[in-house]
């Protein structure tokens, strides 16, 4: 994988965690929640290591020890043995190799398979392919919380046809995975927006690797409020695939994102926050149509209430 638009000269932290495979989903959020953009994992003999990036100038040699402290009072928390944490500065064409040698192809849902860029899709297969490069940005569909989006969007847009003109948001797009992937399941339009530019990047990039023409994803540099501000007419739906306390945040905003009808995903929630998330739901008149579950993961989809 070769990041987008980036100097030669960039250097990135390429951080590895060996743990427990119990762990994985609480590593993976804890990398997250810390700023690393793109993460891989191997599993052998009830062990798992998680290879994750992050630029160099976003973090010190005494974050990255507060990163492993953390690292290892939640596995304590979870009676885990304490993961090995260690770190090093590697350039771009050596991220580029590390990466690819940790991602293969992913089966999500029922619809879709992931395709590393780099790898040939088959020709004849039954699923959608949907091609990704995530570059520098975060979403490989590797995370569950990535993969119960895709999984919630296949159910809400089954059997949807072009003439349904069905129009989704993407608030946090990452690399475009779920723009990429509701116009893959039956989407018209998409509308994205990300506060990173690399991500803004990513999904261009993405945009063009799976053929998707640029007027059916809009995308820029923003806010929930600059994506509402941008669209000429409510969205049937959004995906929100950030983390619970921005969700909070950005509830009392939701009722313009869509219309009266409107439907949303939230995912980047741990079963344990799920409370918090739904309090600020109600207070602003929505309410939980379905929560999956996966490990420590949580993905709601939500509807407008009646009352």
């Amino acid at each position: 994988m070769s990041p987008l638009s980036l100097t030669s000269n960039n250097s990135w932290w390429e951080i590895q965690v060996i743990a427990e495979q119990s762990l994985e989903e609480q590593i993976f959020w804890r990398l997250q929640n810390f700023g690393c953009q793109g993460m891989a994992s191997q599993k052998k003999d009830g062990e798992i290591r998680i290879s994750s990036y992050l630029p160099v100038e976003k973090g010190n040699v005494l974050d990255l020890a507060a990163l492993a402290l953390w690292l290892k009072q939640d596995a304590i928390a979870w009676n885990y043995e304490a993961p090995i944490t260690q770190w090093t500065v590697i350039n771009d064409e050596d991220w580029s190799s590390s990466w690819k040698q940790h991602w293969s192809p992913q089966e999500i849902g029922d619809m879709l398979v992931i395709y590393p860029a780099w790898i040939d899709p088959p020709t004849d297969g039954d699923r959608k392919i949907l091609r990704l490069d995530p570059g520098s940005a975060f979403g490989t569909g590797a995370h569950a919380t990535t993969q119960l989006c895709l999984e919630a969007l296949e159910m809400r847009l089954w059997g949807a046809k072009p003439e349904d003109n069905i129009v989704v948001a993407d608030v946090g797009c990452g690399s475009g995975i779920l723009s990429i992937g509701a116009l893959l399941i039956g989407a018209s339009q998409t509308y994205a927006i990300d506060n990173d530019i690399l991500a803004i990047k990513a999904t261009n990039h993405n945009r063009q690797l799976n053929d998707i023409s640029e007027d059916k994803i809009w995308v820029a540099e923003g806010s929930i409020q600059d994506l509402i501000a941008h669209m000429p007419a409510p969205a049937n739906g959004f995906t929100c695939n950030i983390l619970a306390d921005i969700i909070v945040d950005m509830v009392p905003h939701f009722d313009k994102l869509v219309g009266e009808n409107g439907w949303g995903i939230l995912s980047g929630i741990l079963v344990e926050q799920v409370p918090k998330v739904a309090e600020a739901l109600d207070a602003h008149k929505w309410v939980i149509a379905t929560f999956w579950k996966r490990q420590e993961w949580a993905c709601l989809t939500i509807r407008r209430s009646e009352y």
